[in-house]
């Protein structure tokens, strides 16, 4: 009998998001494909672009959970909003969209950096920081990799209490798509 293929959606608002999450999934252990869905540059508002594409990608992924192993990880900067408002308006675009919203059990993980992934980055990089100040993109985006490669082992041994609350959250919501990272293509 054939193993069923792995795959992992990361639904996001920039290149900068994608990098962080494939390498924090490959460094954790994941090996199956990853398809990323990026906000094309000048399209539009790029969170505004995450929440119209949410409920689109959150009924590809309830169609083919029951033949795939699947899910669907998610990351929308906060920006000026809390985390709960912000995932609320992805709730809010499942119900419009006549969809339920998340359920226990579905691997769909929801990440919102707030104010944006570049408050993680700057923490990672050992900077004292908090949620409300915009901080500075890195030149190249393959930076934070060594940063992230930290990361993994702090979700799991627990995040020192200096961390910024929506990082924490964000290792919570890894919870939702360990199984798929437990599980590997062969």
């Amino acid at each position: 009998m054939s193993q069923r293929r792995v795959q992992i959606v990361v639904l996001c608002e920039d290149r900068q998001q994608e990098v962080f999450a494939r390498h924090f999934l490959k460094k954790r252990g994941f090996r199956g494909n990853i398809r990323p869905i990026i906000c094309p540059d000048g399209s539009q508002s790029a969170e505004q672009y995450v929440r119209l594409c949410y409920p689109k990608e959150v009924k590809a992924y309830r169609s083919k959970g029951t033949y795939l192993s699947i899910g669907l990880i998610v990351v929308i900067d906060a920006d000026k909003k809390t985390v709960e408002e912000r995932l609320k308006q992805l709730d809010d675009a499942l119900i419009e969209d006549s969809q339920k919203t998340r359920q226990p059990g579905e691997a769909i993980a929801i990440f919102i950096p707030k104010r944006n992934i570049e408050t993680w980055i700057h923490y990672l990089l050992d900077e004292t920081v908090d949620e409300e100040t915009e901080y500075s993109k890195l030149n190249n985006e393959s930076v934070c990799k060594p940063y992230v490669e930290n990361l993994v082992n702090q979700c799991y041994q627990g995040l020192d209490e200096n961390a910024p609350p929506s990082l924490q959250a964000a290792c919570e919501e890894l919870q939702k798509i360990l199984p798929l990272l437990n599980t590997y293509e062969r």
